[in-house]
């Protein structure tokens, strides 16, 4: 069915060149707490992030209330023991995100089988149809960006190639997929370039193979995993 029609600040037009900063932190961590990522969802947007992409209702929440104007693509890590998929999987999952206050709901969208069964294609109908949200198709595979695009997501980002077995010879960033999948994506579909950008220079690069905007996530707020880093680093 037709994509339904874009807010004008969703639009590829509107994201291109943009930084979109993954403000997110694992399980256990103090900076998991609401309050902290939304301080660090203000202080990206304050500094010219175009947008914040969250993960979990609570979080997603947090920080429309305290930058309500805020472009915050939302998604929800949940694990099943039926399925590999975890970014927003299924249907309840995709009305949580919106009900919490998502501009764009974010959905694993590669090939591999969803929990209960639940089909791909039927999940984005449903999205449009009865919410009317946006959808980012998170992909690892030109295959599956491709059809995410076909039928219906809005973005497709590189998410997760490198992450799935089928991509499991590979590592992030996706370079090799940017100018294929811009060029096979329709027009009005915006491409995001998401995974391993670990500085200026590689969001650069990424926008001249054809991303639309990055998303930037550990190398920007990722304090558990950097810290970590840097003391593996200096004690080998």
């Amino acid at each position: 069915m037709p994509r339904p029609p874009l807010a004008p600040r969703l639009s590829r037009a509107a994201l291109r060149g943009g930084l979109i900063v993954s403000v997110q932190a694992p399980e256990g961590s103090p900076m998991r707490h609401p309050d902290v990522i939304a301080a660090m969802a203000a202080a990206s947007l304050a500094r010219g992030a175009i947008g914040v992409r969250l993960e979990s209702p609570e979080h997603i929440g947090a920080v429309r209330r305290r930058c309500p104007q805020a472009l915050i693509v939302g998604l929800w890590k949940r694990t099943f023991s039926d399925s590999a998929v975890y970014i927003t999987p299924g249907w309840g999952e995709i009305q949580a995100v919106w009900a919490a206050g998502a501009d764009v709901v974010a959905i694993d969208a590669t090939g591999r089988i969803r929990p209960g069964g639940q089909d791909l294609a039927l999940l984005i109908e449903r999205a449009h149809t009865d919410l009317g949200a946006p959808l980012m198709a998170d992909v690892d595979t030109l295959a599956n960006g491709l059809r995410a695009g076909a039928l219906g997501c809005d973005w497709v980002g590189t998410t997760l190639h490198g992450y799935t077995d089928e991509t499991a010879s590979s590592s992030p960033p996706a370079w090799d997929l940017l100018e294929p999948l811009r060029s096979g994506l329709p027009a009005e579909v915006a491409l995001i370039c998401e995974g391993g950008i670990a500085n200026a220079g590689d969001a650069c690069r990424a926008h001249r193979l054809g991303a639309d905007a990055v998303v930037v996530g550990t190398a920007i707020t990722g304090v558990d995993l950097q810290v970590a880093a840097y003391v593996r680093a200096l004690g080998s």
